[in-house]
């Protein structure tokens, strides 16, 4: 088998020799595995290859980095839990190059066994049995448990490792076992302690409405009786489908025109890119050209963090880290031909590891494809009255991840003018708990009868690495604004003024849309030939809402990156994650990007580091229920002064002939 590109991921046999490592370097003790993946070499041993290999120059004698894995591990000596480490293994000499060892304060992120497990420790529970005989469910309806992050230790407390799992009542009479069970939620939660594999305590939970502020203790036994049934899977759900719905398909007769090399080298038009992935942040890019000119080396999703704005104890807790405290790659979805993606398809797959160090095969985990997107670009000339438009392509690299009762949809898009874009979609159930029948909260939405959809955000962060033309970049703010009337210089008032000043040491600020503030990434050592400008790209950071919490809340603490939606920092290897390496039951950030900026490095005409924070606040509607429609953000970043014209100048104009007339009395039939 060939010699692995240094971006490509573990294969099989890798993890193999990784976990033989681990073992040989603990005989006397019992190792649980949590992951093993690709250790990325550092940046200064890989772009010597990277670019012997962009001038066709690799050689069987040219220096490569070493091929590394990062295993992530728990130690058990005599019975006992000794700690969470990591090791990295030289996959070569199968030989440990580097150890660290964490104590209880850094709680690794939650693993899919453990989130099973919390069902073997919970459901024969005495505590749990006591705590669920309270309540009178309907006849023919048995307890379901929804597994949480604890989220953080409330002030004196100090779990080893806590899972708090949400409790429902699903309907078993229809014997189908997507029945759903979020429309009968039982107002108690169940904490369980992972290492002692038992249920530690029971919290109730308030159901009150407005009048009843914090107060708990007003449901009765009976407390699901008064919620309602809300089926989505086609067999069970309780609506007529539509039956007008001709079918629309996708055809490339002569295939698609994009090529991937090697599970991880994709080429498309003129854009050249490899595609990673890892447990926690799903998919990566790297070494990213567009027309032989390096744009970006690395670009992947930093982090996501959902608070929960309900103030009644213990919902004060409920906030996950989805990439810190489970992991975007842990939970990817097994994408199916023909839903997920359409049209020609080539999919990406990958491997988790189980407890034993074993790889695990996760098929179809990202999928490629291409899309069309309407018009590209456009003109007529109205004195001869003719048209020249071409469509609007893109090339699709998409994933999906579950996270218990949410999915995100991730889709990074390609264009032929030389963009690149990241679209971000939620959809799924959203989480819900119980109100008393006829009252309202100002914490959420009654969603259906008995059922509470709670207010609360997905705040997002986008890690970019750019390389635009060299690795030698400054960031740049840009805004638009007023300038007052003057007789000599504005005698009409219509002037307005561009500023462009560039972010010279570590720091953070917002987005101004009032001001127009558009980011761009730059290389003051290149310029325009046509303008002269530096060679750029840019993208507007969303005006979307940071986070509500109080900025002393211990929520705010632990979500420092969403003080602001951009941010911008020193390269440093390894520093990869917004929140910070540990999130699970964090009180605090720490080593973050809060941390990162306070280095106040100098940032100009150097190795640089964007972070874009974006997201959404969702206090939800009736329509969000039983299942949601997506709701679409979508952050571009455009070449600026990049090229000398328009880049998709060359897209052929050519009319798609399988297109036909709708009826004679169509908006579509030519007069």
């Amino acid at each position: 088998m060939a010699q692995p590109h240094p971006l490509d991921q573990l294969r099989a046999e890798e993890i193999l020799h990784a976990r033989e490592a681990v073992l040989h370097a603990w005989p006397k003790a019992l190792i649980q595995f949590r992951s093993i993946f690709l250790e990325e070499p550092t940046k200064s041993s890989l772009l010597p290859f990277l670019e012997a290999e962009h001038a066709g120059s690799l050689s069987k004698d040219t220096p490569r980095p070493p091929r590394l894995a990062r295993v992530q591990y728990d130690v058990i000596q005599d019975g006992k839990f000794c700690g969470y480490t990591e090791s990295v293994m030289d996959i070569d000499s199968k030989k440990e190059v580097k150890r660290e060892a964490f104590d209880t304060s850094c709680q690794p992120y939650l693993t899919m066994e453990e989130m099973k497990q919390f069902f073997d420790h919970c459901l024969p529970s005495p505590l749990f049995q006591e705590a669920i005989s309270q309540f009178k469910l309907p006849e023919g309806y048995e307890v379901e448990l929804e597994p949480w992050p604890y989220g953080y230790s409330d002030p004196g407390e100090a779990p080893p490792r806590y899972i708090q799992g949400l409790c429902f009542a699903k309907d078993k009479r229809n014997g189908n076992m997507d029945s759903n069970h979020y429309s009968h939620p039982i107002p108690m939660f169940a904490v369980c302690d992972v290492y002692k594999r038992e249920i530690v305590k029971i919290e109730k939970l308030a159901t009150g409405g407005t009048a009843d502020g914090l107060a708990y203790d007003t449901h009765q036994a009976n407390a699901v009786d008064h919620c309602r049934p809300a089926e989505y899977v086609p067999e069970l759900a309780d609506v007529e489908y539509r039956t007008d719905i001709k079918p629309l398909n996708i055809i490339q007769p002569e295939g698609p025109s994009f090529k991937v090399s090697n599970e991880s080298l994709v080429e498309w038009q003129k854009w050249r890119f490899r595609v990673g992935f890892n447990p926690r942040e799903g998919v990566t890019l790297h070494d990213v050209h567009y027309d032989g000119r390096s744009v970006f080396f690395r670009l992947a999703l930093s982090e996501m963090t959902v608070p929960y704005g309900d103030p009644r104890p213990p919902f004060h807790r409920k906030q996950a880290f989805d990439f810190g405290d489970g992991g975007a790659g842990r939970s990817a979805n097994n994408l199916s031909l023909g839903c997920d993606c359409l049209g020609a398809i080539k999919y990406l797959s990958t491997f988790n590891t189980d407890f034993s160090g074993q790889p695990i095969s996760a098929p179809n985990v990202v999928c490629i494809h291409e899309q069309d997107n309407g018009i590209g670009w456009k003109h007529t000339n109205f004195r001869t009255d003719r048209p020249v438009v071409t469509r609007y392509r893109e090339l699709i690299i998409q994933y999906i991840i579950t996270l218990g009762n949410y999915e995100y949809v991730f889709a990074y898009k390609f264009d032929q003018a030389g963009a690149i874009s990241l679209e971000v979609r939620p959809t799924g159930v959203i989480s819900v708990v119980n109100i008393d029948p006829g009252k309202t909260s100002p914490w959420g939405n009654v969603v259906s009868p008995g059922v509470l959809g709670q207010n609360h955000q997905h705040l997002f962060c986008l890690r970019v690495d750019p390389a635009i033309d060299g690795h030698k970049n400054t960031i740049f703010r840009e805004e638009s604004l007023p300038m007052a009337m003057d007789p000599a210089t504005n005698p009409y008032g219509n002037a307005y003024k561009v500023v462009t000043e560039p972010v010279e040491v570590c720091s953070a600020f917002n987005a101004s849309p009032f001001t127009n503030l558009v980011v761009k990434l730059s290389n003051t050592n290149v310029r325009n030939p046509i303008s002269g400008k530096p060679v750029s790209y840019k993208f507007t950071p969303p005006a979307t809402q940071l986070l509500l919490a109080d900025p002393q809340s211990i929520m705010a603490r632990r979500a420092k990156f969403t003080r602001h939606h951009v941010w911008v920092t020193s390269y440093r290897d390894g520093e990869l994650y917004a929140a910070g390496d540990f999130t699970n039951q964090s009180n605090e950030e720490r080593g973050g990007l809060a941390d990162a900026a306070a280095r106040n490095d100098s940032t100009v005409d150097s190795d640089v580091v964007l972070w874009s924070v974006f997201g959404f606040t969702h206090n939800p509607r009736v329509e969000d229920w039983p299942v949601m429609p997506v709701e679409k953000i979508e952050l571009q970043f455009r070449p600026s002064d990049f090229f000398d014209r328009n880049p998709a100048l060359d897209v052929p104009a050519v009319k798609n002939t399988t297109s036909v007339l709708v009826g004679d009395n169509s908006c579509c039939q030519s007069n």
